[in-house]
């Protein structure tokens, strides 16, 4: 097994409110084989050992299910492979002897924990005003007793798939999180049993999303290009014409 012989540039931040920088560590002998997040334990396993604190940085699946591991790697969310999350990503994409740069997700709605970590929480508070669906509860109803056409189904699955990672808003220049709302809204607004709530899911949501401080779209596609599971900025578009709809109704009623 080969190995490589690296320069990490890592950003410290003892806490929220602390000054942080940018502090270089010699990556030796690290495996090819080795994920991303395998390297920083080895590094880490060193520097405990030598008596340092070691980086902080937040895991949890390390199989590209949860997004957790929200690292950017030389200025790129997750680094430089499309479609996979920073745990996937593996150490023979790089070369030896190369300087790696190792930051946190940037966005004022993102505030730092320390170092690498990140407060995503705001996630979480857009999906809880986005509510509930509308659905008979009880027991498991038959599969055919409610119609969904396959286009409706395609498309609610694949902006299902989004893991709320956050990569689209680190890479967003205005660190928008419109590629997230509008994968959380269309999953359920593609659907009939989504449909009774739709126009208040969408306001409370866009709502929630301005509140926390994210900033607006400008239609770069910054987001689409970096998100691990590659959601289409299509959904914004159908955001859009939500949201639009949603104002109009809710002005009549």
């Amino acid at each position: 097994m080969s190995s490589l012989n690296l320069t990490l540039k890592v950003w410290r931040q003892a806490g929220p409110n602390a000054a942080g920088s940018i502090e270089t560590y010699q990556a030796k002998d690290i495996p090819t084989e080795a994920s991303f997040l395998e390297m920083l334990d080895i590094v880490n396993e060193r520097l405990i050992t030598k008596g340092s604190e070691p980086i902080h940085f937040d895991h949890d699946c390390r199989e590209g299910i949860c997004g957790a591991c929200s690292l950017t790697i030389n200025g790129i969310p997750h680094g430089p492979e499309g479609g996979i999350t920073t745990c996937q990503l593996h150490m023979r994409k790089f070369s030896n002897g190369d300087t790696i740069w190792i930051e946190p997700f940037r966005a004022k709605a993102f505030p730092v924990i320390k170092d690498l970590v990140v407060d995503r929480s705001a996630f979480d508070r857009i999906i809880e005003s986005g509510g509930y669906i509308s659905v008979r509860t009880g027991s498991a109803p038959d599969a055919h007793a409610i119609l969904v056409p396959k286009e409706a189904a395609d498309a609610a699955f694949e902006a299902a798939a989004c893991i709320g990672c956050g990569a689209c808003v680190a890479a967003c220049k205005n660190a928008s999180a419109m590629l997230f709302v509008s994968a959380k809204a269309s999953h359920l607004n593609h659907l009939p049993q989504g449909q009774p709530e739709k126009h208040q899911r969408v306001l409370a949501m866009v709502k929630t999303m301005d509140n926390e401080g994210f900033g607006n779209c400008t239609n770069q596609y910054e987001c689409e290009a970096v998100c691990p599971k590659e959601i289409s900025a299509d959904n914004i578009a159908k955001l859009n014409r939500d949201y639009a709809l949603a104002k109009a109704h809710d002005a009549l009623v």
